[in-house]
């Protein structure tokens, strides 16, 4: 049986074991015996993140469930985004993406030398 959490308004949050079809049901208070409702309990770590991380958590989780439609607004929206609003040199390490070329050797096969010299090429 899963452990849920209740709370009593005079002796604070306490532990009890139910069954999952009587979870929602209060529960007596292992002190005075009055019945107590359950509470759902937030982790520390969700209270203590960065708002930033906070906030992309709560996207990602609106998102599971609910696909995002493309419309001309939604495709403007991510075109600025994806924008490199700092400037040449800025350093922040966006660079241009690489054409991949083609080299045939003396025999005729074809090499593709790319950034990536651990891929196997067909």
């Amino acid at each position: 049986m899963p452990v849920y959490d209740y709370r009593c308004k005079d002796h604070g949050v306490f532990s009890d074991l139910a069954t999952m079809d009587k979870s929602a049901e209060p529960a007596p208070c292992p002190v005075c015996a009055e019945s107590c409702a359950r509470v759902i309990m937030v982790s520390p770590q969700l209270l203590d993140m960065a708002p930033a991380n906070r906030e992309a958590h709560a996207r990602n989780e609106k998102s599971r469930d609910k696909p995002t439609f493309s419309t001309p607004e939604s495709r403007a929206e991510q075109l600025a985004r994806r924008e490199h609003k700092h400037g040449k040199g800025c350093g922040c390490g966006e660079k241009p993406i690489r054409q991949s070329h083609v080299i045939y050797t003396a025999d005729g096969s074809k090499v593709f030398p790319s950034a990536r010299p651990w891929m196997i090429s067909h």
